[in-house]
């Protein structure tokens, strides 16, 4: 590991089942679930070009680096975030396999041109803006978790302009927003094939969910996956997710 300088309010976590540490800072973002399930969701392609939209601090970018020898592009609006994802790479001796873009996530194609892309993950904002809208946190959770600066319809244009036909997008959401994603997706000729609901525990409701859509594919073959459950009801992590968070 290449030796980092900590900006104030900084930290270094681990997922303990990789050997990737993360630049973190509570008050600016860190990584949750959402982003080490994503990380693991698809079947990532060995070579290739691999885009993380709305990167933050390159969590899911950086998780699945252990998985794959493509290159990973991190594409993150905000300087503070991109600064963090930059830094990770560099603590990890990742700069080799990955790089961050540090720009609005639509102006993609001044960097990529269009079809090259293998697979996108992408943990968006989830939450539209309205008046009903609580939007009393800092700048940067605003634009992690409010539709202010993209939004579903923006990810998936800019996704069907830059993924190579058979290319795929994953990515993780609320389920409440489900009939709104497979809408928009399928309005950009990306079609969803695997979805799988995750739940805090069991005879909860589901507070996540993943998705994966081809671009270019029929609208044939939709497969609904096990649900996954996070916790035990004693609160302990159910085993796929023990397993995720600390390996074997």
């Amino acid at each position: 590991m290449a030796e980092i300088f900590l900006k104030d309010g900084e930290r270094v976590n681990q997922l303990f089942s990789t050997d990737v540490k993360i630049i973190q800072n509570r008050e600016v973002f860190s990584y949750s679930v959402d982003s080490v399930l994503l990380s693991r969701f698809p079947k990532l392609p060995k070579s290739g070009l691999i885009i993380d939209l709305c990167a933050g601090n390159g969590a899911v970018g950086l998780f699945a680096s252990t998985r794959t020898q493509a290159q990973i592009i991190a594409v993150e609006l905000q300087e503070r975030l991109a600064d963090m994802a930059q830094r990770s790479i560099e603590l990890n001796n990742l700069t080799s396999q990955m790089q961050v873009i540090q720009d609005d996530l639509k102006y993609l194609t001044k960097y990529i041109s269009g079809n090259q892309v293998d697979m996108i993950l992408c943990n968006p904002p989830y939450f539209k803006v309205d008046e009903h809208s609580n939007l009393n946190a800092s700048r940067h959770y605003l634009l992690a978790r409010h539709e202010i600066a993209t939004n579903l319809e923006e990810i998936c244009k800019i996704s069907q302009r830059v993924l190579k036909s058979n290319g795929r997008l994953a990515m993780v959401h609320r389920p409440e927003r489900f009939l709104d994603i497979m809408d928009t997706m399928t309005a950009h000729n990306l079609a969803p094939k695997r979805i799988r609901f995750v739940y805090p525990r069991a005879n909860r409701e589901a507070n996540m969910l993943l998705i994966e859509a081809i671009k270019d594919g029929s609208r044939d073959g939709l497969k609904i996956l096990p649900p996954l459950f996070i916790h035990n009801q004693d609160g302990s992590y159910t085993p796929e997710i023990h397993e995720i968070y600390y390996g074997k």
